[in-house]
């Protein structure tokens, strides 16, 4: 077991190192704030904890970030929440098609794909990514140090410069409530 401390000091420096990924961010923010105003939405999927990351970061953008700033909702789907949808999938077609067949049935060009993975290998989020890419919509993809497969995938990534799942996961939440600030005030501010 890691003592508190160091965990603590692990994730200040893993966050640390995201002051050279500003560029990136901004970049995402702003294809993602271009995709709303020409009457897209903001997909976004992930697998256990980046799946509870596509639900909270959808809904910070659907419903709102904070009491501070009140806005119109805006167009963000989590493609992680119709439990009917993907065990339908899984059942007849695989586990590995849950996100890419929603993404079939839901992705039109003005729209963008926002894939978590902390490994960049997930082959669902990979088959989402490459589904999107078909249908002419811009990929944007949060992974952790190496990009995985992702890297191949993606228009704009962010790989969050650790191999550890809890400080990726810790980058990602923050990158993403970033992300929903600079998208609201982008919009609306």
């Amino acid at each position: 077991m890691q003592p508190i401390q160091d965990q603590i000091q692990e994730s200040i420096r893993v966050k640390q190192l995201l002051l050279d990924q500003t560029k990136p961010i901004e970049l995402m923010a702003n294809v993602i704030t271009q995709s709303i105003q020409n009457g897209g939405k903001l997909m976004i999927c992930g697998n256990g904890g980046s799946a509870g990351d596509s639900q909270h970061l959808s809904t910070e953008l659907t419903i709102r970030l904070s009491s501070v700033f009140e806005r119109p909702a805006i167009a963000a789907l989590a493609l992680t929440t119709n439990t009917s949808t993907i065990t339908a999938c899984a059942n007849d077609y695989g586990y590995d098609f849950i996100f890419s067949r929603q993404v079939e049935a839901l992705g039109k060009p003005e729209d963008v794909l926002l894939g978590l993975s902390t490994s960049g290998n997930s082959k669902n989020v990979i088959l989402a990514l490459e589904a999107a890419q078909t249908r002419g919509i811009t990929t944007l993809g949060l992974t952790g140090k190496s990009g995985g497969k992702m890297k191949d995938v993606c228009d704009v990534i962010i790989c969050v410069d650790s191999e550890n799942p809890n400080r990726i996961q810790e980058s990602h939440i923050l990158i993403g409530h970033i992300l929903c600030d600079l998208v609201q005030y982008g919009l609306y501010g």
